[in-house]
């Protein structure tokens, strides 16, 4: 006797699992079903077959294993159990009392596949859609008044479901029960009926197990139309070459209707049969239709659980990571991501990236969401002192070391002790401070410069560079063992152009705290000096935008920061190929002049008139014309350079 196991919640919600002699589940990975949860035991427990009898052993200890709600040593587990294991509910599946099993792949038919012939059903027709209509149908006899009982039947089932994988599994089974499809599969769809999202099918027991053919046509004109199709004899109505596969696989029979919830289309459910040339008829339509409108609700409601929890899910995991980084993009997702990985660890980190793209943010939102958090974070800029300076303020120096050196001085690696220390600019080492540190990184121990006592340190390194260390490390010019040692864990930052989309928000950020600042009450940016922002490539990336942002607003003189506010380089940046790029550059900065000019002499050399011309507040046109290299003293401004 063959069972499954179904994973209905927790961390692996959604796998299958076939039963074989034994399955043990926890987390250690031993196990045949590994999950890091830490409310399991390394071993949680185990299902074993014996004489075709499936037993399930609790390996916790603790009896931390529930079978129906119920604490369990071991018992005999029988079709539809419920097992909980921490944070995870798996359910218990004899293969022989299925109606139906999941299968693989859904493949789409591209063939034109002729529907002339089909039944068609229109909403306002559907006998189970209304209760009017509903009451009605059952004067048609028994068989309306069965239909009724099943609706009723599978709207209990799926009321209380809202995870998606499990609320298919009970609607694909309970249809299989209803109707006599062969085959059967819930297609759901984006916006466009061309885009199929996820497909879930299954076969009755001993049918064909190959891929599910579907016809792209019968899908598409459903969700187009909106209407449920039956169709039957498809061979005799179609030619082998317009539906190869589909006539390849026998289909003879199908029926597909839609799922439509709140005008807004979800998708499909298609069935098929293959035995008999007319399987369906127009009460199978009918009754597939009634279970659609149940189906479409509670779908979509498991769909909008499923993307509330993944975003839930995405949130408190950047809410656990505490840090001062501005940004929602993919980017720095994966960034915050390698955060929650790396902090709760002791392991080395090596930061890349370019320079201003916030390496420092990172290293310290690593020690705020590590065990050493409560414990010093100590920086040191490497490219900022001489090698000698560096060694003492790294290592410290007792009295008497070299001349100056009046007191002991503790260095910053004793600073650091429980904490993290953090080398800004490591490719800047030199040689002999590279060996040092290998030492420090190796022995976790150190001497003060002059000393001969050895000092043992507790610390946590994170080192950054906008160095190229592979290529160094080839060229000589730093060690390749030192380079292991760092790259434990690396992350790289991204630059500012890579991330486009959080420039608003990063430009937002900085005109409030520039603003507060400096006393000046600047809402925000004007839609022009957001794109300027957004074209503009940013070589330094924040550190540069922080600058450009600070300039605006000390700068500026309105309620918005305009783009005559940025810096030259920041407004005038096109998007330009490499050839003519000095000339067009060069036409636009006369072109800038010659309109000053006009204006000038338009208003007779008044600078607070023609900047009322020009749409410009005075300060900004004087602002403009020394930007364009324009000389003031004369009634008209003229260039001051060649």
């Amino acid at each position: 006797m063959g069972a499954r196991l179904l994973a209905v919640a927790g961390p692996v919600r959604g796998a299958v699992w076939t039963l074989a002699e034994e399955l043990t589940i926890g987390r250690s990975n031993l196990n045949q079903i590994q999950i890091e949860d830490r409310a399991l035991s390394r071993r949680q427990c185990a299902i074993r077959q014996t004489d075709g009898q499936f037993r399930l052993e609790d390996l916790s200890g603790n009896s931390g294993t529930r079978v129906n709600g119920q604490p369990v040593t071991g018992c005999e587990l029988q079709h539809g159990d419920k097992i909980a294991a921490g944070h995870s509910l798996f359910v218990f599946l004899l293969e022989d009392l299925l109606p139906a099993r999941p299968d693989g792949p859904v493949e789409l038919d591209d063939g034109q596949l002729t529907t002339a012939s089909a039944l068609v059903l229109r909403t306002e027709d559907a006998l189970y859609l209304t209760p009017e209509k509903a009451v009605a149908a059952t004067k048609r006899g028994e068989r309306a008044v069965r239909d009724l009982e099943t609706l009723l039947r599978i709207g209990m089932a799926i009321r209380e479901i809202r995870e998606l994988n499990a609320l298919e599994e009970q609607l694909l089974a309970s249809i299989g029960n209803a109707i006599p499809a062969e085959h059967l599969a819930i297609l759901l769809t984006g916006d466009s009926p061309e885009e199929i999202l996820s497909s879930r099918h299954w076969h009755r027991i001993g049918d064909y197990a190959g891929p599910m053919i579907v016809s792209r046509t019968v899908v598409e004109r459903v969700l187009r139309e909106r209407v449920a199709l039956l169709s039957n004899d498809i061979a005799q109505h179609n030619e082998l070459a317009s539906v190869e596969s589909l006539l390849r696989s026998s289909v003879r029979s199908l029926v597909a209707v839609p799922l439509v919830t709140f005008q807004r289309s979800l998708g499909v459910i298609y069935a098929d049969s293959r035995s008999v040339p007319a399987c369906f008829d127009e009460q199978h339509l009918q009754l597939l239709t009634g279970i659609a409108g149940i189906a479409a609700a509670a779908l979509d409601n498991a769909l909008r659980v499923r993307d509330l929890e993944s975003e839930n899910d995405r949130l408190k995991a950047e809410i656990n990571v505490r840090h001062n980084m501005v940004g929602d993009s993919p980017a720095m997702r994966k960034v915050l991501e390698f955060v929650a990985k790396a902090a709760p660890t002791a392991s080395t980190v090596l930061i890349r990236g370019e320079s201003g793209t916030g390496k420092e943010l990172v290293a310290r939102a690593i020690h705020r969401n590590s065990p050493r958090s409560g414990r010093p974070f100590i920086a040191i800029n490497c490219a900022a002192l001489t090698e000698s300076l560096l060694e003492s303020e790294l290592f410290g120096h007792e009295r008497g070391a070299f001349t100056g050196a009046v007191a002991q001085k503790r260095g910053k690696l004793e600073e650091a002790e429980g904490g993290t220390l953090f080398l800004d600019e490591v490719g800047e080492l030199a040689p002999g401070m590279q060996a040092k540190l290998l030492r420090v990184l190796q022995e976790r121990e150190f001497e003060r410069v002059g000393g001969t006592h050895t000092i043992k340190v507790n610390i946590r390194l994170i080192a950054a560079t906008n160095r190229d260390l592979e290529e160094a490390c080839r060229s000589g010019r730093f060690r390749q063992d030192l380079y292991y040692r760092l790259n434990v864990v690396s992350v790289t930052t991204p630059a500012l152009r890579e991330r486009r989309e959080d420039i608003p928000l990063l430009a937002s950020y900085f005109v409030r705290k520039h603003s507060a600042e400096v006393g000046r009450n600047v809402s925000g940016l004007s839609t022009e000096a957001r794109a300027c922002l957004m074209r503009y490539d940013w070589p330094g990336n924040i550190r540069e935008l922080a600058n450009a942002i600070e300039r605006a607003v000390v700068l500026g003189s309105t309620e918005k920061i305009l783009p005559e506010d940025l810096p030259e380089g920041v407004v005038e940046t096109e998007a330009l190929g490499e050839d003519g790029g000095t000339h067009f550059n060069d036409a636009v900065r006369e072109a800038k002049r010659q309109i000053v000019r006009n204006a000038l002499e338009q208003a007779s050399g008044n600078f607070a008139e023609a900047a009322k011309l020009l749409g410009l507040h005075p300060s900004n046109l004087h602002r403009l014309i020394r930007n364009l290299g324009m000389r003031t003293g004369s009634r008209q401004a003229s260039p001051s350079g060649p």
